[in-house]
């Protein structure tokens, strides 16, 4: 067991710890509707008070491809409950498809799923486009769903889009990235998921050429994830700040983390077990930015680079992280699907 000096060796598990959480996520009827996002899908900003999805909007329900197509495109808030699974087709769009403002995306039970396509939510690409434009896509929730086998990335967030909550879902064998956020997109929190039997995981920041869009925005949460063997890009980010890295369980990875193009990373409370490089920033492009705090490291081959000052997460919104020494208990039990 090789621990890089600076680093805290684990902390025994505590029993205790898994029987408070199991207690916690037993399965309460309509609590994937009640639930609150967290993170900077919380903050009030750019006319958006946190993070509601479709509240207030009807709730439907969609068994079939057609059904679900049409309702996430819809422009009227809506709350989408997706029953078994959904073949997403390739067409045109390389199987992306577009979901509109004010939607939440829930699935019913540990089983509904998404398969052979991926979501997108954002306006389409536009180069010249420099700022929020005003029919940004906005307020958007995606919980408890399986997303597998994508032709193209599982969930893409571009062109603006701000005010996203992805949780509690399982992502894997997508064919480009599991969770991409890209052009400009803000407050997005990633919390809760499971990922793995994939490669190119979480990009944040598509491009080194793309200041212009991303400087001062690409602020996003990521906490409590699972990172269950996701090879690289846990996240691999560009030009965001503050990049908030959270109590995240991290195993069998090449790399954990990524920050460059001056880009601003708080990393904290997360639990790394024989990861190549837990986090980098000197990688390509330009130096990024990295604090690291409270994190442990187990069979990793290299310690994590720290470099610069980072916007501290808490000028933006409260939270209050797990111990390190948990995180290998608490974020299997809670992380995926079933579990909200």
């Amino acid at each position: 067991m090789r621990t890089p000096a600076g680093t805290r060796r684990a902390l025994p598990r505590v029993a205790v710890v898994a029987a408070t959480l199991a207690a916690s996520l037993l399965t309460v009827p309509g609590a994937a509707l009640a639930a609150t996002a967290d993170g900077f899908a919380s903050v009030d900003a750019l006319g958006q008070n946190g993070t509601t999805g479709g509240a207030g909007g009807a709730v439907v329900t969609a068994t079939t491809t057609a059904r679900f197509l049409d309702y996430i495109a819809r422009p009227e808030p809506l709350v989408v409950q997706v029953r078994g699974t959904i073949t997403l087709p390739t067409g045109s769009s390389d199987g992306m498809h577009d979901v509109a403002s004010d939607k939440t995306i829930v699935g019913l039970g540990s089983d509904a799923r998404l398969v052979g396509g991926g979501l997108n939510i954002g306006l389409p690409v536009d180069d010249r486009t420099t700022s929020p434009p005003p029919d940004a896509v906005h307020n958007v929730i995606i919980r408890n769903l399986s997303i597998t086998g994508a032709t193209d990335d599982l969930v893409n967030v571009q062109m603006f889009s701000h005010h996203i909550w992805i949780d509690h879902n399982d992502f894997s064998n997508g064919d480009d990235g599991a969770v991409d956020i890209k052009r400009g997109s803000d407050f997005v929190t990633v919390s809760w998921n499971r990922f793995h039997d994939h490669d190119k995981t979480l990009l944040l920041g598509h491009d080194d050429d793309n200041g212009a869009q991303d400087v001062g925005r690409l602020r996003v949460t990521y906490h409590h994830n699972y990172f269950d063997g996701s090879d690289q890009r846990n996240p691999r980010v560009r030009f965001g700040e503050p990049v908030h890295v959270y109590n995240n369980y991290y195993r069998d990875n090449s790399y954990g983390v990524a920050s460059a193009m001056n880009a601003g990373v708080v990393l904290e409370g997360n639990y790394f077990h024989s990861v190549n490089n837990p986090a980098r920033v000197d990688f390509s492009g330009d130096l990024g930015r990295l604090v690291s705090r409270d994190n442990v490291l187990v069979e990793c081959n290299h310690a994590i680079e720290v470099r610069g000052s980072v916007v501290e997460p808490r000028t933006y919104y409260p939270y209050t992280p797990h111990r390190a020494a948990e995180v290998p208990t608490v974020v299997p039990a809670g992380a995926g699907v079933g579990k909200v």
